[in-house]
């Protein structure tokens, strides 16, 4: 019997509640909503942690974020995968990853694919650097000096910070510039083409392909076709960039920042658009090759984004929102019927071997997740609660020290939700069915039950964390870590028992 093959598509970014098939309104999914109605649908899926740091170890590796400890980052050396294990029982493997720093080989992710291509050294159209002038230079040291007096005190430097913001916005209004010359990443059309092309050329063999899609990530430059198609053409470059460069003040509030928010909205759901029509392109080439019948198709996302839900903007690991932790996850197999799950959340940890036995392969023994395909098969998922972790206020992995911080950890069940901060020992209980919105976390006395059970869980996750922590994978992590710092060249692991 022919092996099933496997596709995973993941974008960055991407809130459960920004696309069709969970709720919204806008028209920014119609292939992924299409696509819903023969799929498995998991309306409550959560990520084991957030940003993509503290994400992808769960999706590729089937283990917690600080499962190997808080100064590790990634996927240790020699750490089983999804992609490993598929590569050692016969597949052929690729990755397309458009650009993200935190998913190449220096982290690990190149590991179990015979083709991996992170784009990060890839330049894109128009993409240069302006020399330095003796003019420019001079103006530069001036500024600097200015902002050091002006910053001695809070009028002034609010002053200086205001005039300056504009004093750029009219140094940039005189550059001609476009969508593409603004964005940071390649667009989905550059990852799926070249997955495709891959595709192509792999004759009968059973495969795993993951790409990567960057488009609803910030800065939002989204190509203007996909704004016209949303009814948003009116957004130039020019006006993408003043909106994108208002939207990451940091010397301002929430209240200035909203004005702009549907604007930025709008650049958003413009790439969610865009990553949606080129998914149904790659799906369309699977039906051209004749593969797409045997076929296991993933697509979701490593965390979602905030839009001053709570007063913060992008994707900072700073509180594990909903907007957040909750992402899609659509999931079509060969002869599985298309339903919806919603009897309780779905955690990431859970997917790795999840796919791997709906493609027949052997889960490895390191994956600190569960198989839920024979569930899934039945239509019925059990009521567990799901796990986020991750370093609180880490928003420079690079950088160890930002990285050796208080725990920041969520026990999430179906109805309930306890967040707990390490840095200050306490902890907020939210009612989500009252209050989805974690509007207002509830007062210590009120549901002493709930709160005392999430916490029992906390602490057998605590305790299982510690126990089960690989000292080999870490140490290893640890080790490539301190190569990369020195300079020195990595030691080559040892070769898979299986040739790629």
């Amino acid at each position: 019997m022919k092996k099933h093959s496997l596709v995973l598509v993941t974008v960055d970014c991407l809130r459960a509640d920004h696309v069709g098939f969970q709720g919204y309104s806008r028209p920014v999914t119609p292939f992924l909503d299409s696509l819903a109605q023969n799929s498995v649908v998991f309306s409550d899926a959560i990520v084991a942690g957030a940003p993509t740091y503290f994400s992808f170890p769960a999706i590729i590796a089937s283990r917690y974020p600080l499962g190997l400890g808080r100064d590790v980052l990634g996927i240790a050396p020699n750490e089983p995968t999804i992609a490993t294990a598929l590569r050692d029982t016969g597949y052929k493997t690729a990755a397309f990853l458009a650009g993200n720093p935190y998913l190449s080989p220096r982290f690990g992710y190149h590991q179990g694919f015979n083709e991996f291509h992170d784009f990060l050294d890839s330049t894109l159209p128009g993409e240069c650097i302006a020399p330095t002038t003796p003019s420019k230079k001079l103006l530069s040291d001036l500024n600097r000096r200015m902002q050091a007096v002006s910053h001695r005190t809070h009028l002034t430097a609010t002053a200086y910070d205001e005039l300056y913001f504009w004093y750029c916005q009219l140094c940039s209004r005189r550059e001609a510039v476009s969508m593409d010359q603004l964005r940071r990443y390649p667009a989905a059309d550059v990852m799926v083409d070249r997955a495709s092309s891959w595709l192509r050329n792999l004759g009968d063999e059973p495969f795993f392909l993951w790409v990567h899609l960057m488009d609803p990530h910030h800065p939002y430059y989204p190509p203007q076709e996909a704004l016209s198609s949303l009814g948003t053409s009116n957004i130039s470059a020019r006006r993408a960039r003043f909106l994108n460069s208002f939207w990451k003040r940091t010397d301002i509030g929430p209240q200035r920042l909203q004005r702009y928010r549907v604007e930025i909205l709008s650049l958003y759901d413009a790439g969610v658009y865009w990553a949606d029509k080129q998914i149904s392109l790659l799906v369309s080439a699977l039906q051209h090759l004749q593969r797409w019948d045997e076929t296991v198709f993933v697509v979701t996302a490593d965390h979602g984004e905030e839009f001053l839900e709570h007063g913060a903007r992008y994707h900072a690991p700073m509180s594990l929102s909903e907007q957040l932790i909750h992402v899609p996850l659509l999931l079509r197999a060969p002869k599985l019927l298309g339903r919806r799950l919603s009897q309780g959340p779905f955690s990431m940890i859970h997917l790795a071997p999840t796919l791997l036995e709906a493609v027949g392969a052997a889960v490895p023994d390191s994956f600190q997740g569960r198989s839920r395909w024979e569930d899934i098969s039945m239509g019925n998922l059990p009521n567990e609660a799901a796990i986020a972790e991750c370093v609180e206020a880490c928003n420079n992995p690079f950088r160890v020290d930002d990285r050796i911080r208080p725990r920041l950890l969520v026990i999430r069940d179906r109805e309930y939700k306890l967040v707990i901060h390490f840095s200050n020992k306490s902890d907020c209980l939210y009612d989500l069915k009252n209050d989805p919105g974690e509007c207002s976390p509830l007062p210590t006395g009120v549901l002493t039950s709930e709160r005392v059970r999430l916490l029992k869980l906390a602490r057998v996750h605590l305790q299982n964390s510690r126990r089960s922590r690989n000292t080999a994978f870490a140490v290893r992590a640890r080790l490539r870590e301190l190569q990369q710092s020195t300079g020195s060249k990595p030691e080559q692991a040892p070769a898979s028992p299986v040739a790629g």
